[in-house]
């Protein structure tokens, strides 16, 4: 199979499913009026409700929600082969995840940028909100550690993605003061400024890291740990034109520019996909994802079909910024649509790879002895990357090893191989780490919410004592994970949390269409809903049962507590998933009865 025959196919869909279905949902569900003021024009206050044009919130929304899940996550379900994959990714992101991004993005917007918790407490009731904000913290958590590893993992031997991306938060600093401070309204001429700096510090990163000052820029896992803290601390008690909307926008030129590059390369390399669409894994057993591909591949696959976590930017700092209503539609289906072409491109790379080289790389030494599989081009890769890649696993390795194979593939990039390969490394960490810094700030807030029912001064964003408290409990939090985890522990627990909060913001979403007098329309959340939680809560059931409570009580001590810790987190979010699934099926049978009367002023 060609990879030309599943791109082209694949972005005809998800351009069908823009032109119509969005326009669907935007014109008869959520009826979007561009007469409506947004909060940003209600109450601005430039720290958090500020106006931003729409392609400056794209450019924002589109660096906060795609993060590792898209990128790794597909990597990892090439081990099912390429099939289950790429059918959920294009199915997934049409019906499911732009949808449920669009819809959380339009609530929060109708009702002041409230939280997900917020919107589940006066859609479903006092229980269903509670239950909801404790589910997210643990859930938040779990994802930003997920996401931060990966950070982690990709920069801890790349001093030239190190320089670029720690370059680019004083270059944004730059940026959002010469934006909105310097000289106001004339995004062109930042864009200009800041594309063109980014594209110097990726050049000169390079060469910079084999000079004698490219050591400054190599650090270890645990320094990394704390500058990732660190950063994500500042960014999410700065103002948000200050840093976060500046190097989110900055960043998503470097990832759409990526992407659509990566995309033309497949299209004029064509490379052969050459693992199989349905590998002798499928029913189980494999290295990489040891369940099989139903629920597994769902969740491992994560956010490039649909993501809870962008629920959290949906209801967080995005409603936050909107100028009109008719941005909702570009922003929160669109965006979610581009997410879900980077995972396209993701599993297309992974399985472009044979799948000796693929599964030496994804497993260890000892395991990959025993799957049977000889390399192929393996040695030839690691001598042109310059790098020994052989058991590195997590995923990001190979995609890169895979992105570079297919840039270099286009003409006069042969003898370019090790410069893709670090490129790709350095394209993974500031893919990623642009999420980190937007979802510790909706942390804040979620923190800030529950603190705030103890002392009420901790429920103002912008009462700097709480931030500070808040942004600082949260990063400790998931800055643990990471420090005490693994991708084996950690990357599991991200894709069930991930999906279990999805499965609540899609139920939110059904709920807040059923009680605006919309019933008729409530298919279009409640079909995903269906699939997501069901698939989910089993993945979860059986995640418990076969992987974390064997580690509990498995022979290697050093990893009871995890093993504890990760079943304990997993059952805690599986139950308070159905206490709002119950809560919010009892009040559609309600309004849909009569019992209770639907709200319709803000919908």
């Amino acid at each position: 199979m060609r990879a030309l025959y599943v791109i082209l196919p694949a972005l005809g869909i998800l351009a069908i499913a823009y032109r119509y279905y969005s326009a669907f949902i935007a014109a008869k569900v959520m009826v979007l009026d561009d007469s409506r003021r947004t909060p940003a024009h209600v109450r601005p206050d430039r720290h958090n409700y500020h106006v931003t044009t729409r392609w400056v919130l794209f450019g924002h929304h589109f660096a906060a929600i795609a993060g590792a899940g898209p990128l790794i996550g597909p990597v990892l379900a090439a081990q099912f082969g390429y099939a289950p994959g790429l059918i959920w990714l294009v199915g997934g992101v049409c019906l499911a995840g732009a949808v449920h991004d669009m819809i959380i993005l339009w609530a929060s917007t109708r009702r002041g940028g409230a939280s997900l918790a917020d919107i589940a407490r006066t859609e479903i009731g006092p229980v269903a909100g509670t239950t909801a904000a404790i589910a997210i913290l643990f859930i938040v958590v779990i994802a930003l550690a997920g996401l931060g590893l990966a950070v982690v993992n990709a920069l801890e031997h790349s001093a030239w993605g190190t320089f670029t991306i720690g370059m680019s938060i004083p270059l944004a600093l730059c940026i959002g003061w010469y934006m909105y401070r310097l000289r106001p309204g004339h995004v062109a001429e930042a864009t200009v400024i800041g594309v063109t700096g980014l594209l110097a510090c990726v050049i000169l990163g390079k060469p910079l890291a084999s000079s004698s000052f490219g050591h400054y820029f190599l650090f270890t896992r645990t320094q990394l740990i704390l500058l990732m803290a660190g950063y994500g601390f500042i960014a999410s008690v700065l103002p948000v034109w200050m840093l976060l909307a500046p190097r989110d926008y900055l960043s998503s030129f470097m990832k759409i520019g990526t992407i659509a590059l990566l995309i033309i390369g497949v299209i004029v390399v064509n490379p052969v996909l050459q693992m199989p669409a349905f590998s002798q894994f499928i029913g189980g057993g494999g290295p990489i994802v040891p369940g099989p591909v139903y629920p597994f591949a769902f969740i491992t696959i994560a956010c490039g079909a649909i993501s809870g976590f962008h629920a959290l930017i949906s209801s967080g700092t995005t409603p936050k910024m909107i100028d009109k209503e008719s941005d909702i539609r570009v922003i929160g289906y669109g965006a979610m649509l581009m997410e879900g072409v980077v995972g396209i491109v993701s599993i297309i790379a992974a399985s472009a790879m044979h799948p000796g080289d693929y599964f030496a790389i994804n497993t260890s030494p000892a395991v990959f002895s025993k799957l049977g599989l000889a390399v192929t081009n393996l040695p030839a890769l690691e001598s042109a990357v310059q790098e020994s890649v052989t058991g590195r696993t997590g995923g990001a390795v190979s995609l890169a090893i895979g992105m570079a194979q297919i840039f270099a593939g286009l003409p006069g990039m042969r003898h370019l191989m090790d410069y893709w390969y670090h490129f790709a490394i350095m394209f993974e960490a500031l893919f990623i780490l642009t999420t980190i810094d937007a979802g510790t700030r909706v942390a804040r807030f979620l923190v800030g919410e529950f603190l705030g029912r103890a002392h009420a001064p901790f429920g103002r964003h912008d009462w700097m004592p709480g931030a500070l408290v808040s942004t600082g409990l949260v990063v400790a939090a998931w800055g643990y994970f990471i420090w005490a985890g693994s991708i084996s522990t950690i990357w599991p627990m991200f894709g069930i949390a991930n999906q279990l909060l999805a499965s609540v913001a899609l139920a939110v979403g059904t709920t807040v269409i059923i009680n605006a007098g919309r019933a008729r329309y409530a298919w279009v959340t409640l079909m995903p809903l269906s699939f997501v939680a069901i698939t989910t809560l089993t993945a979860g059931a059986l995640s418990v049962r076969d992987n974390f409570y064997p580690m509990a009580i498995g022979p290697d001590v050093a990893k009871h507590f995890q093993g504890y810790l990760n079943s304990v987190v997993t059952v805690v979010m599986m139950i308070c998933v159905l206490v709002i699934l119950t809560s919010a099926v009892l009040r559609w049978v309600a309004v849909l009865t009569g019992k209770l009367r639907p709200a319709q002023s803000t919908a």
